[in-house]
């Protein structure tokens, strides 16, 4: 059942409506051969529903805000022209809560007012016996407003892959990291850190964390290690550069920094092999339902998700693999990234820059993740504050580039210093027993020149 008319749904739900057919291709795709600009009795209502039609008609995709600037221009109607501004501004800056449903009542609405229509015309086919006619009218009603998304058509969609925002990105805190990423982590993305035990994984993941609520996006942070009040006081530190023990005798300046954040964060803890994918998926949903849809999930990691029950495996291999594409997966489902550390085995987290071979578990993570990292520091460095940050694997650009990097392990900060040379990262040193042997050297013994 719906309302007689869209005016019944009151104004706000309108603009919700119209604000989803600027932002989402797919719904406009759905509901375009029902959509039509006499379910709006507002006259800039249906002067935005016209072009943006228009518009979708030419170009297959949303209409920009600069292509309806230019065709604002164009309106000679001076009063109309300013009311379509103002209904512009309240349709971009409607409230997304009950997004879902407002889509698919406003669906519902134009398929029941397209059968209503059907029905009216069939009364003139039936006095003409135009049976065939009856029926392909009402089966046009019923194909009315379901899915048409068949994808990506390669040869409609050539401004849609070329808008800037195609790929929106939430930036990490480090511009080499962004630049590799062409802009960051992007919708889908399983981007993993590497390191080994006590490296610093879990603060680079809270610095992206506390980073993306700084620029204003909201974050779940799943924590199967440290408990939820220590990553939060660990996410303190971050933000206020004190460590974490200093951070309660600057509570104020905490709570000050807090409450001017732009975005927000929800820290969930589960034990060790407690939670399934599954339900780290229900607390999304649930958290959606209340209100805080995210915009990044960091699940601190993915090597201790619980298996599925109904699921038998051979080796603890096959439930890492499984634990990855899981990660992957819900990263496509939301549509945004999905951040995890992971583990390096006792070789990898002996070496001074640690290469993708090294990945503890399965080597099959590399093949999940849309990017990885990894983050080197030994003892030395721990000492000396520096560690080395390796582009372990990039879908978006070049990989295999290793930076130096300074690392306050107090409050998670790093900076990055400059990029290793060549040379730099063939000298490496490979601990052998009790010597400290150049590879350089090894190669020289081993394949002596003639």
């Amino acid at each position: 059942m719906t309302l007689a008319n869209l005016q019944s749904y009151g104004k706000e739900f309108q603009r919700k409506v119209l604000g989803a057919l600027l932002t989402d291709k797919i719904f406009l795709q759905n509901v375009r051969d029902v959509l039509k600009e006499d379910l709006f009795d507002n006259s800039a209502d249906k002067w935005i529903v016209q072009v943006m039609l228009r518009y979708y008609q030419d170009y297959h995709c949303c209409i920009s805000m600069s292509a309806l600037k230019t065709e604002l221009q164009k309106c000679e109607n001076e009063v109309l022209r300013v009311a379509v501004k103002e209904e512009l501004k309240a349709a971009y800056e409607a409230s997304t809560e009950d997004q879902e449903y407002v889509k698919e009542e406003f669906t519902m609405f134009c398929r029941n007012q397209e059968m209503k229509q059907a029905i009216l015309d069939s009364t003139d086919l039936l006095k003409n016996g135009d049976f065939e006619g009856i029926r392909a009218r009402v089966d046009r009603a019923l194909k009315a407003g379901l899915d048409k998304n068949i994808g990506h058509e390669y040869k409609k969609d050539i401004e849609t892959r070329y808008r800037e925002d195609y790929r929106p990105t939430i930036p990490t805190p480090w511009e080499p990291i962004n630049l590799t990423y062409e802009g960051g982590l992007g919708p889908g993305d399983l981007f993993l850190i590497f390191g080994g035990p006590g490296a610093g994984k879990s603060w680079l993941c809270m610095a992206i964390a506390a980073h993306a609520v700084e620029l204003g996006y909201n974050v779940n942070y799943y924590s199967l290690e440290l408990g939820e009040s220590y990553v939060s006081r660990r996410i303190d530190s971050y933000l206020t550069g004190y460590s974490v023990k200093d951070c309660e005798e600057h509570r104020d300046e905490v709570e000050r920094l807090v409450g001017e954040l732009k975005g927000n964060l929800i820290v969930k803890e589960y034990a060790p092999f407690s939670a399934t994918m599954s339900t780290i998926e229900a607390h999304i949903q649930k958290c959606t339902d209340e209100g805080f849809k995210p915009d990044l999930v960091v699940i601190d990691y993915l090597d201790y998700i619980k298996p599925a029950s109904h699921r038998r495996y051979g080796d603890r291999q096959e439930e890492i693999d499984d634990a990855y594409i899981g990660g992957k997966r819900l990263a496509k489902m939301l549509g945004i990234p999905v951040v995890s550390p992971s583990q390096v085995n006792r070789s990898g987290a002996k070496d001074d820059v640690v290469e993708g071979d090294k990945a503890a578990g399965s080597y099959n993570k590399l093949a999940v993740a849309d990017g990885s990292i990894s983050l080197s520091r030994k003892k030395e460095d721990k000492v000396l504050g520096t560690a080395r940050i390796h582009i372990m694997k990039s879908r978006y650009g070049g990989d295999g580039t290793t930076y130096n990097v300074k690392m306050d392990a107090n409050n998670g900060h790093v900076t990055f210093e400059g990029e290793m040379t060549v040379e730099e990262t063939q000298e490496v040193k490979t601990e052998i027993g009790n010597f400290n042997i150049d590879k350089k050297t090894l190669t020289e013994f081993f394949n002596p020149k003639k």
